[in-house]
């Protein structure tokens, strides 16, 4: 697994070499989640969780708030005993 990625609208981590990715857009300290997609071979394995974990642990650091659009992210985060409380 390598480290997140930020490329300006997507974050992306690699896992065996396939790249799990989350769409979302940033406004003012309000992250949007608009999609988190793990590639077929990765789905089950919970590539999608750790990604979710590393950019909330990134908006965190970075004092954002996080509004999931994706029903995938926005059923991750009100799991989330770490990071549900950066919704908003």
């Amino acid at each position: 697994m390598t480290a997140l990625r930020d490329t300006g609208s997507r974050y992306e981590m690699d896992e065996q070499g396939l790249t799990s990715w989350a769409d979302y857009r940033r406004l003012g300290d309000r992250l949007f989640i608009d999609h988190v997609e793990a590639p077929t071979p990765l789905r089950g394995t919970g590539a999608a969780g750790r990604l979710m974990a590393a950019l909330s642990a990134e908006a965190r650091a970075k004092s954002l708030r996080i509004t999931p659009i994706c029903g995938y992210a926005a059923a991750w985060l009100k799991r989330s005993k770490d990071f549900g409380s950066l919704v908003g």
